[in-house]
């Protein structure tokens, strides 16, 4: 029996300097620098359009992970400042789920437009889930977690209403001190409708696998209409996870 492919678009978004870019290298190519510049991809219409020929089949899709980068494919420039254009940027991560699935993650990162707190629905058309993160040194990316989950449940819904699945990553967590408390967070996570939370850090890789796991059995769950994994916004024990079969292809 052949393999089946389900294609997720997932988003990554939160405050500038948070980590989003580096969370997207780290998970798709295993990678991090300490230094990056200002993402600048594709234009959002240029990339979702890309998106829906992989999902439709019309294009093909490069197995394992791989930045892709449409830039030069979009037309535009790093210099471009119309306001109206909201620039993203996006890899493909590529997982052998198990014997018969195949999942192919789309992670689309605000390229460097963090500036514009209400997103514009093009960039949330079709996204199956999404990553919100903060900096656990920095109140203030925590304070704006709320906004920007707000902003994602104003614009997009699952087919049944509910609201996508959505991660609070409260990343650098090998920093110290936190400018948050535990309790702050796990609280906020349960009133703000979070699937769950956990702390992160892309530059020692802690968690970054474990908890894109969870998101997408959440995912794969909501595809085959099973809602018995329950979003209350708890903290995510990955420690007590146990191991799927799923590797990279």
């Amino acid at each position: 029996m052949g393999s089946r492919d389900h294609l997720f678009k997932v988003l990554v978004v939160g405050d500038a300097a948070v980590g989003k870019t580096s969370l997207v290298q780290r998970y798709s190519q295993d990678s991090f620098s300490r230094h990056y510049k200002s993402t600048v991809g594709g234009a959002a219409e240029t990339l979702w359009r890309a998106w829906r020929g992989v999902s439709l089949g019309c294009c093909p899709a490069s197995r394992g992970s791989s930045r892709q980068p449409l830039k030069e494919q979009s037309g535009v420039r790093p210099g471009l400042k119309d306001p109206s254009v909201v620039m993203v940027d996006f890899a493909l991560k590529v997982l052998q789920w198990s014997d018969s699935e195949m999942v192919r993650l789309q992670l689309w990162d605000i390229a460097g437009q963090e500036r514009f707190t209400s997103m514009t629905r093009l960039y949330y058309r079709d996204a199956s889930a999404c990553v919100i993160m903060f900096d656990v040194t920095n109140a203030t990316t925590f304070s704006n977690s709320q906004r920007w989950k707000q902003d994602l449940d104003s614009k997009l819904t699952l087919p049944n209403g509910e609201p996508v699945p959505c991660l609070l990553l409260a990343n650098k967590c090998d920093l110290s001190p936190w400018a948050v408390s535990r309790d702050q967070v796990d609280r906020f996570s349960k009133e703000n409708g979070f699937t769950g939370w956990t702390e992160t850090s892309v530059k020692e890789n802690k968690n970054i696998n474990e908890a894109m796991r969870v998101l997408i059995e959440k995912m794969m769950s909501n595809s085959r209409e099973d809602m018995s994994l329950s979003s209350q916004g708890d903290y995510i024990n990955l420690q007590t996870k146990s191991s799927s079969s799923w590797a990279c292809c």
